[in-house]
């Protein structure tokens, strides 16, 4: 196993709690807590609060962009990872000090360029890691680097929303800007156990727009679009499916769950999820037929048409007039944590290894932006609901309209993986260097 390994194992764990402890309270924190310039009460309508919540996500995911090309045609991606992680630490700091619009804006201003401009580098820099000798480790070490996003990931979503509920916003937002200050650190501390594979430059250009990097982009961005639109429906599990929880049943193994917390169920199912999938479920399967990355992808893009369809009963219990448990919602997590694995996990491999040898950032970054790309449609749909004439989606439409938006694109898919020409890029052995 190559020695970097265990310093971005480490680091993605502490970001990821950083990431997902603020991300978890943040719609709740606008629909509840936010205040105006003189300290009184100004929360965000629900429809408002997602809105926001999706377009900070498309921020986010559009960065990991600028960050490729910075890391590809300058700094690297040591460098570009380090000092985009400054800025991280200081959008924490903003939303900490200031519980207003303004600090609002100014925290994830600087939180999306941190960490959307990391992003595609640290996925890059682990199978940098890698040559030919160790490439059959590679698949692997992704399930791994996915463990730790999520293992980060689901202590926070338990803990931070208990932070705001009892100590207020500026403990809750310190405390994930603390973790990205120790993840930083982990980061610097690997510096001279990393393989460092030096800017392109001009090549980058050079090989993005050579034929064969212009066939590369061209196949990766058709599949991005399908990928988009799971990722729009995705992340409605951090807003949309919180403020559903507000209105049922929370009461469950004799506690009552804050709603920001359920989130937290998707993280830990993910722990169990990704051995069971990676040691039984694609063994078993490939005993039958051979699970590429594509038909693994196939499989989660449909497999996300009954997790909204479970959303859409539990809304149209709730306009009912019923109190339906939360129990209802961990059945749609269990389904949304399978489709996860198998679309997440394997497209992110799979980009990796289709994006030739100067380009692996860039790629990152144009997978990346497919979340952004689903994220602002989702954002966009929230704002229409926003209008004075009255929303143009709500209660049980709004679930049922995107169910069948997914089940459109996962019919599409299937004819369009069929035509992908798949080519594997992985790069030479190089030793590690400061």
């Amino acid at each position: 196993m190559p020695p970097g390994i265990p310093y971005i194992v480490g680091n993605e764990a502490a970001e990821r709690f950083s990431f997902y402890g603020m991300s978890a309270i943040l719609t709740a924190f606008m629909a509840h807590s936010l205040k105006d310039n003189s300290g009184h009460p100004a929360p965000m309508s629900e429809s408002d609060a997602v809105a926001t919540y999706h377009l900070f996500v498309s921020a986010v995911y559009f960065t990991p962009m600028l960050g490729a090309l910075v890391a590809d045609a300058l700094f690297g991606k040591y460098r570009t990872i380090l000092y985009l992680s400054m800025v991280y630490c200081c959008g924490h700091l903003a939303l900490s000090l200031n519980s207003t619009r303004l600090g609002l804006a100014v925290g994830l201003s600087l939180i999306a360029l941190g960490a959307g401009g990391v992003k595609s580098c640290v996925s890059a820099n682990v199978g940098d890691q890698f040559g030919a000798s160790n490439q059959r480790l590679l698949e692997r070490v992704f399930g791994w680097f996915y463990f730790s996003i999520n293992f980060g990931a689901g202590l926070s979503q338990l803990w931070i929303p208990e932070l705001l509920e009892k100590h207020g916003p500026t403990a809750a937002f310190a405390v994930p800007g603390i973790f990205m200050l120790v993840a930083t650190v982990v980061f610097w501390f690997g510096r001279r156990k990393f393989v460092h594979i030096p800017p392109g430059r001009n090549r980058l250009l050079q090989e993005a727009f050579s034929p064969e990097g212009r066939r590369a982009l061209g196949r990766l961005a058709v599949l991005y679009i399908f990928i988009a639109v799971f990722f729009s429906l995705y992340f409605q599990s951090q807003s949309a499916w919180v403020l559903q929880a507000d209105k049922m049943d929370r009461n469950w193994l004799g506690h009552k769950w804050l709603s920001s917390q359920l989130q937290s169920i998707n993280s830990f199912l993910i722990l169990g999820f990704i051995p069971l999938f990676s040691y039984g479920v694609y063994p078993a399967v490939n005993r039958i037929f051979v699970l590429t990355p594509l038909r693994k992808i196939s499989i989660g893009l449909f497999l996300m048409v009954p997790t909204f369809l479970i959303t859409a009963w539990i809304e149209r219990q709730i306009s009912l007039g019923f109190q339906p448990n939360v129990v209802w919602q961990f059945a749609a997590y269990d389904l949304l944590t399978a489709a996860e694995v198998l679309v997440s996990i394997s497209s992110l491999e799979f980009s990796y290894t289709q994006a030739p040898k100067k380009m692996k950032s860039l790629v990152m970054g144009l997978y990346y932006l497919s979340f952004s790309l689903g994220n602002f449609f989702t954002s966009v749909v929230n704002k229409l609901n926003e209008r004075k004439a009255g929303p143009v989606l709500s209660g049980v439409n709004y679930y049922l309209f995107f169910t069948a938006l997914m089940l459109a694109t996962s019919v599409v898919f299937l004819f369009t993986a069929r035509k992908f020409q798949v080519q594997t890029f992985i790069q030479d052995e190089t030793p590690a260097a400061a």
